[in-house]
């Protein structure tokens, strides 16, 4: 009678939860590792053998299909929060997202444009044809069974909890709360952000902000503060022999000494372009605004201006652009950092074309922005030399 209730494992409490998180992780695991860096964007090489694991598992755990899961997210890289995103906030609304981003999913996985446009470079092999794409739906089946086998009544809890959390926290956490609430360590045209900076629970895509700066690196942790536990395990597996890293987001070596500015400037600033953007906000554009708060009558800084300062102009709804640009006509010093900002992401622009041409063109913005009256930009254009290619 004990088997009917219990299965043929019987465990306390605690024991169910333990494997049902563990059951959780290897599928979290498996698509940050296997999908999201290797197949989609091909940062990490996995060992043959563990993609077999990883791609059985989440076939098996959850029905995930190779060439549809990495179809639907390239798209979303391609159209991120524009119309054609599958899963976007900004397109669909948070709420949606949250609670009916599976449904959002599949419509996009079972697009045969999006299969056809983003899903190529994904494994077409006998098992795939044969078994995971021909029974998308025969691996969860057998997934279940086998937890009402060793398990009985709670398995049922188990698989409730199991079957929800993909769906709940890959789908609807990240691409829906990942693009709405969180932290932005790098402005850009999507509006991802970093959910927490201790990624330790989705396999490291909660650092969503980073990714989408940096799509290609199998790293996401950017900051040295932050944490991606699937770069953890793609270290491990690399001491393995199981995989390999082919890119990774730069981080800048500052060498404080450096005072010259030649190409090899040049190429570093293009190189860390993302991280200046973010040091300009922070050591030109925030304190900008906050000696302009001080001088200014009281109230006549909104406090909204720092923000709308920083934020990249195509994520500024039409009230908010009107807002800034109000708020350049009325103050000179805003105007201009603004055109610095701008003229120097020209620069980079055109650093490929005519290193020689970039180097002379970096050199006159240092001048005048050194010369421009703005302490804060004199400072940022005097440190400009310390970066280095890193």
């Amino acid at each position: 009678m004990s088997l009917l209730p219990y299965g043929l494992i019987e465990l306390p409490v605690w024991g169910y939860a333990l494997v049902t998180f563990v059951t959780i992780q290897t599928m979290f695991l498996g698509v940050t590792l296997y999908l999201h860096r290797d197949q989609s964007h091909g940062g990490l090489i996995l060992h043959p053998s563990l993609r077999h694991v990883f791609r059985f598992w989440l076939w098996f755990s959850s029905g995930a299909i190779t060439k549809e899961w990495v179809a639907v997210h390239r798209r979303h890289h391609a159209h991120a929060d524009q119309p054609g995103d599958p899963h976007s906030p900004v397109v669909f609304g948070l709420r949606r997202v949250l609670f009916e981003g599976y449904e959002l999913y599949s419509v996009a996985a079972h697009d045969a444009e999006t299969l056809k446009n983003y899903g190529r470079g994904t494994p077409q092999d006998w098992l795939e044809r044969r078994l995971y794409s021909a029974y998308p739906h025969h691996g969860i089946v057998v997934f279940v069974a086998a937890h009402l086998l060793l398990f009985g009544v709670p398995g049922i809890v188990m698989i409730a909890v199991h079957l929800v959390a993909q769906p709940f926290f890959a789908g609807g956490v990240i691409n829906g709360l990942g693009h709405a609430v969180g932290y932005r360590s790098f402005e850009m045209p999507s509006t991802a952000t970093n959910l927490v900076p201790w990624a330790l629970l989705l396999g490291g895509e909660e650092l969503h902000n980073n990714h989408h700066a940096f799509p290609r690196s199998a790293r996401f942790a950017v900051q040295r503060w932050e944490i991606d536990i699937g770069w953890l395990w793609i270290r491990l597996f690399s001491a393995l022999g199981l995989a390999r890293v082919r890119w990774v987001a730069p981080r800048p070596q500052l060498e404080r000494r450096r005072r010259d500015l030649n190409a090899d400037t040049v190429n570093a600033l293009f190189t860390h372009r993302m991280h200046v953007l973010r040091d300009y906000a922070r050591r030109v554009v925030l304190p900008v605004c906050r000696e302009l708060a001080r001088r200014e009558p009281h109230g006549s800084l909104p406090v909204i201006a720092p923000k709308l300062l920083v934020r990249h102009p195509a994520l500024l709804a039409e009230e908010a652009r009107r807002k800034l640009r109000e708020l350049l006509e009325r103050h000179e010093v805003l105007r201009r950092v603004v055109e610095y900002r701008d003229s120097l992401q020209l620069l980079w622009n055109g650093t490929g074309a005519n290193p020689a041409r970039a180097v002379a063109q970096l050199r006159e913005w240092c001048s005048r922005a050194e010369g421009s009256g703005i302490r804060a930009l004199r400072d940022f254009a005097q440190g400009l030399p310390a970066y280095a290619r890193g």
